[in-house]
């Protein structure tokens, strides 16, 4: 099972969501001013992943969903990523860079299902 967890930084608060194995599937998209704010974001995910589409904006031609959605674009580094974006078009996650897209489709899928029962905690240190 997933869990969230949210780390006090020099700057604010942020999150990673991280699969049953430990590995990060998605880190929030921004630095939080507050724990409880770090903690709403982390609910909004797992609200907004389960129901989201996904746009694959590297195919010619995309076909453009309804917020929420997951969006699928190359960087500028060739990699592929996803972000999360909310039902008002704020991105609320974004992935690590994938070297193909199945790899990207996978952490989609990854966050589908982790995020909804994921447990929100608090990093050490």
């Amino acid at each position: 099972m997933g869990k969230f967890v949210v780390k006090k930084t020099n700057t604010g608060f942020t999150w990673a969501l991280k699969a049953g194995n430990g590995e990060v599937i998605a880190v929030g998209g921004e630095v939080f001013s507050s724990l409880a704010s770090a903690k709403n974001g982390c609910a909004s995910v797992a609200k907004n992943a389960p129901a989201a589409d996904i746009e694959d904006q590297t195919a010619e031609g995309f076909e453009q969903k309804k917020c929420p959605k997951f969006e699928i674009y190359t960087d500028k580094k060739g990699e592929t990523r996803f972000r999360l974006k909310a039902t008002n078009g704020q991105v609320i996650a974004a992935s690590e860079g994938y070297s193909s897209k199945a790899a990207c489709k996978n952490g989609i899928e990854s966050v589908k299902k982790n995020a909804p029962d994921a447990e929100v905690t608090e990093a050490e240190g």
